[in-house]
C-alpha cells in the first residue's frame, strides 16, 4: 500500500488516469441509476476537457469554412458561365451593329453620287408649268417620287404625309433633285444614328467582357481553394467544373 501511496504521489500521470477513471465510474453509475438531468457520461468527460472542447470547436469550424469555400466556388462557376454567355450575345449584337453602320455609310455615300449626277444633269433652268393640267401632272409626279423613296428607305414615312416643303410647280428633273436632295440629308442622318448606336455598343460588349474575365479570375482561385477543403465538407455535392474558353476580343 505504501508503494501505491508513493507512486500516487510521486507520479502524476498514474493520478489522473485514476481520477479520470473514477469520474467516468461515478457518471456511469448515475446514468444507470436513472437520476435526472445527467446527460451520456462519455459526452460530460468530453467536455470536462477544454483542450477537447477547443479541438471540436476548430474542427466545426474547419467544416464550415470548407462548406462556404466549396459552395462560393460552385456559385462562381456558374455565375462565370452566364457571364461568357452574356459576352458572346454582346459580342454578335457589337458585330451587327457594326454591320448596319457600314450599310449605313455605303447608302449615304451613294445617295450622295446620284445627287451630284443629278446636279450635272439639271444644270440648265426648266420651264415652269404652263396649265393647270400640266400643274397637276407634276404635283402627282412629286407623290409618287416621294412615295417610291420612302419604299426604298430613301425617306422617312413622314415625308408622306408632313411638310417637307416640297414645291409641286416644279419640273419633274427639279423635283427629282429635290427628293434626291432629301434622301441624302435622311441616309446622313441614319448613318450618324447607326454611328451612335455602334458606339454605345461595343460599349457594352467591353463591359460584359471586362465582366466574364473578373469571374473567371475570380472562379480560378476560389475553385482551387475550394478544392483543397473540399475533402472536410464531404456533404457537398461535387460542383459543376469550369471549363476554359476561348477569349472573344471586343474591338475599341
Amino acid at each position: 500500500m505504501n508503494v501505491v501511496a508513493d507512486m500516487l504521489l510521486t507520479e502524476p500521470a498514474p493520478l489522473a488516469i485514476w481520477v479520470t477513471l473514477l469520474l467516468a465510474a461515478t457518471l456511469s453509475v448515475l446514468a444507470l441509476a436513472g437520476v435526472d438531468g445527467v446527460p451520456d457520461p462519455h459526452l460530460v468527460l468530453m467536455d470536462a476537457v477544454p483542450g477537447v472542447r477547443r479541438l471540436r470547436a476548430r474542427r466545426a469550424r474547419r467544416r464550415e469554412d470548407a462548406a462556404h469555400a466549396v459552395r462560393y466556388a460552385d456559385e462562381l462557376v456558374v455565375a462565370t458561365g452566364r457571364a461568357a454567355r452574356v459576352a458572346d450575345l454582346w459580342r454578335e449584337h457589337a458585330e451587327q451593329s457594326a454591320q448596319r453602320a457600314d450599310t449605313a455609310w455605303q447608302a449615304w455615300q451613294d445617295a450622295e453620287q446620284r445627287l451630284v449626277a443629278m446636279r450635272a444633269a439639271s444644270a440648265y433652268p426648266m420651264p415652269d408649268a404652263g396649265t393647270p393640267a400640266e400643274h397637276a401632272e407634276r404635283e402627282r409626279f412629286l407623290h409618287r417620287a416621294i412615295g417610291a423613296a420612302v419604299d426604298r428607305g430613301d425617306l422617312p414615312v413622314e415625308a408622306l404625309t408632313g411638310d417637307g416643303g416640297w414645291d409641286p410647280s416644279l419640273h419633274p428633273v427639279d423635283q427629282e433633285r429635290a427628293v434626291q436632295q432629301a434622301t441624302v440629308a435622311h441616309r446622313r442622318a441614319l448613318y450618324q444614328r447607326a454611328v451612335m448606336a455602334e458606339k454605345a455598343v461595343r460599349h457594352d460588349a467591353r463591359l460584359a467582357v471586362a465582366t466574364r474575365d473578373s469571374l473567371r479570375q475570380e472562379a480560378a482561385v476560389a475553385v482551387a481553394r475550394a478544392g483543397a477543403v473540399r475533402h472536410l465538407a464531404p456533404g457537398l455535392r461535387p460542383g459543376p467544373v469550369s471549363r476554359p474558353r476561348r477569349a472573344v476580343l471586343i474591338p475599341a
